[in-house]
C-alpha cells in the first residue's frame, strides 16, 4: 500500500511539473506572438509600437537586449513626434546607451517632449539647465521646467522645487513656497519630502512651529526607511517633543537609523546603553556604538566614548572594540 502511495505521489509530482512546463511554454509563446505583432506594427510606422518595441530591446524583455536596436526604434517614433519616444531617446543620448553620449542631443529631445507636457522630460530638462549639461547653465530655466512638471503632479519635481526654496541658494529663500511644494510631494509618499516637512514644522519655517505635525511627517518617512527621519523620530520620543516620552520607542528608532550607518543615531544609541534608557544598561554596547559613531564622524561621540571607557575594564574595552569592527564589516545589519 505504501509503495502505491509513493508511486502515485511521484506521478502527481511529475504531472504537476509537466503542467507548469506547459504553462511556462504557453506564456513564452504568447510573449513571442506579442513581440511579433508589435514588430509588425512598428515596421508599418506605428509610433507607439516603435517606442514600445524600443523599450523591450532596451530592457531585454521578450527579446535579446540590444540598446542600439532600442535607439533605432526610439528615433523612428521620436521623429513622428511621440513624446515618450523623444524622452527615451534623450535618456539614451544622456547615458550613452546604444548610441554615442551627446548631452546636446539629449537636451534637444528632452525639450521636444517637455514642450508637449511630458513631465519626466520637463524634469530632465530642468536638471540639464541646473547642471549646465548640453545647454548653458540657467537656474531660471531650471526652475521654470521644475515648476511645469511639479504643477502636473511630478513628485520628484515638487520635492526638488521645495528644496530649492528651502535652501535659498539659487533663489530667494521662501519658506511658504517650500512648504507648499514639500506638502504636495509628501502627500504622495515622497520620504525625503516628508522628512524635510517634519523639519520645517519642528523649526517653525513656513508654518507655525508644531512638534506634533513634525512627528507625524517624521514617522511617515521613518516607516519608509529614511534614516534621518528615524533618528529625528527617536529624538522626539526621547525628548518628549510632540509625543509622550518613551525611551523604548526612542531606542527602537535610533537602532533602525544606526544600522543604516547614521552616526548621530549611533551616538544616541550608545548613550542610551550608557544611561540604561529604554535598554538594559550595558557599557560594552555603549562603547561599541559610540566607537562606530566616532568612526563615522559624529563630533562629540569620541568624548562620549571616553567617558564610558573610564567605567570599563581593559577586557571590556577590547570586547567593545572587536564588536565595533565586526559590526562595521557586516554594515551594521546584525550587530545585536
Amino acid at each position: 500500500m505504501n509503495k502505491w502511495i509513493l508511486y502515485l505521489s511521484v506521478i502527481l509530482a511529475m504531472s504537476s511539473g509537466l503542467a507548469q512546463a506547459h504553462l511556462d511554454e504557453g506564456k513564452a509563446e504568447g510573449k513571442c506572438a506579442q513581440v511579433e505583432a508589435l514588430h509588425l506594427a512598428a515596421e508599418q510606422g506605428d509610433a507607439n509600437a516603435q517606442n514600445n518595441l524600443g523599450e523591450l530591446f532596451l530592457h531585454g524583455e521578450g527579446v535579446t537586449q540590444d540598446t542600439s536596436e532600442a535607439v533605432k526604434w526610439f528615433q523612428l517614433a521620436a521623429k513622428q513626434g511621440l513624446a515618450n519616444a523623444q524622452f527615451n531617446l534623450g535618456v539614451s543620448y544622456g547615458n550613452g546607451q546604444g548610441i554615442a553620449q551627446d548631452y546636446q542631443e539629449a537636451v534637444k529631445w528632452f525639450r521636444s517632449a517637455a514642450e508637449q507636457g511630458h513631465t519626466k522630460a520637463q524634469f530632465s530638462l530642468a536638471i540639464s539647465y541646473a547642471n549646465g549639461q548640453g545647454v548653458i547653465q540657467s537656474f531660471e530655466e531650471a526652475i521654470k521646467w521644475f515648476r511645469l512638471a511639479a504643477e502636473q503632479g511630478d513628485t520628484v519635481s515638487q520635492y526638488t522645487l521645495g528644496g530649492i526654496y528651502l535652501d535659498g541658494k539659487i533663489v530667494a529663500q521662501n519658506y511658504q513656497e517650500a512648504d507648499k511644494w514639500l506638502h504636495l510631494a509628501a502627500k504622495q509618499g515622497h520620504a525625503k519630502a516628508q522628512f524635510n516637512l517634519g523639519v520645517t514644522y519642528g523649526n517653525g519655517q513656513g508654518a507655525t512651529q508644531n512638534f506634533q505635525e513634525a512627528v507625524k511627517w517624521f514617522r511617515l518617512a521613518a516607516e519608509q526607511g529614511h534614516a534621518k527621519a528615524q533618528y529625528y523620530l527617536g529624538l522626539s520620543y526621547a525628548n518628549k517633543q510632540g509625543i509622550n516620552q518613551d525611551y523604548q520607542e526612542a531606542v527602537k528608532w535610533f537602532r533602525l537609523a544606526a544600522k543604516q550607518g547614521n552616526a548621530a543615531a549611533q551616538n544616541s544609541l550608545g548613550l542610551s546603553y550608557e544611561l540604561g534608557q529604554g535598554v538594559t544598561q550595558d557599557y560594552v554596547r555603549a562603547h561599541t556604538w559610540l566607537d562606530l559613531a566616532t568612526v563615522n564622524g559624529k563630533s562629540d561621540a569620541q568624548a562620549n566614548r571616553g567617558k564610558v571607557a573610564q567605567r570599563m575594564t581593559p577586557v571590556q574595552i577590547a570586547e567593545a572594540q572587536k564588536l565595533a569592527r565586526d559590526c562595521k564589516k557586516i554594515h551594521y545589519t546584525n550587530c545585536e
